[in-house]
């Protein structure tokens, strides 16, 4: 199976939060992941909670990384996001009315399985979405999104 690997850089600008979700929406339309199937949903939330992380904790450049799968059968898509900054991430749980503190639990509750790891003097956050094969049964569905709470950057 052949995997395309594309990559963006990111400034520590909020503002480039916006730009990475137009940026794979447009990667995943390329690489045949429609925008109406719960897969791109899915990736564009997983990506707008790392990129925030990255740009919003660390204070650093970042390079988003998207490796898509080819063609239309069941696969792995595989988002990472990569910055200078050693401080591992830290998940915490949001209680009421805060509005930050849910950007890891939804990559927990959305991704298939995601992690860190060191990189030179700085860390790689990644996920992994497994990409359901056509026609595959209901009971292989993303979580529905009202099952998590979450606020818009």
């Amino acid at each position: 199976m052949q995997v395309l690997q594309v990559q963006l850089e990111i400034r520590p600008d909020p503002a480039e939060v916006g730009r990475a979700r137009r940026w794979a929406r447009s990667r995943l339309a390329g690489s045949g992941i429609g925008a109406d199937e719960p897969l791109a949903e899915t990736l564009i939330l997983l990506v707008s909670e790392l990129v925030t992380n990255a740009v919003v904790h660390t204070g650093c450049p970042a390079v988003l990384r998207l490796s898509l799968p080819g063609g239309a059968e069941a696969a792995t898509v595989r988002l990472e996001v990569a910055d200078s900054s050693a401080r591992p991430p830290c998940p915490r749980h949001a209680e009421g009315d805060e509005t930050n503190g849910r950007g890891l639990e939804l990559v927990d509750g959305l991704a298939d399985r995601w992690g860190w790891n060191p990189e030179g003097a700085g860390k790689r956050i990644w996920c992994e979405v497994d990409r359901c094969a056509p026609g595959a049964s209901a009971g292989t569905a993303y979580p529905a999104y009202e099952d998590f709470a979450y606020e818009a950057v």
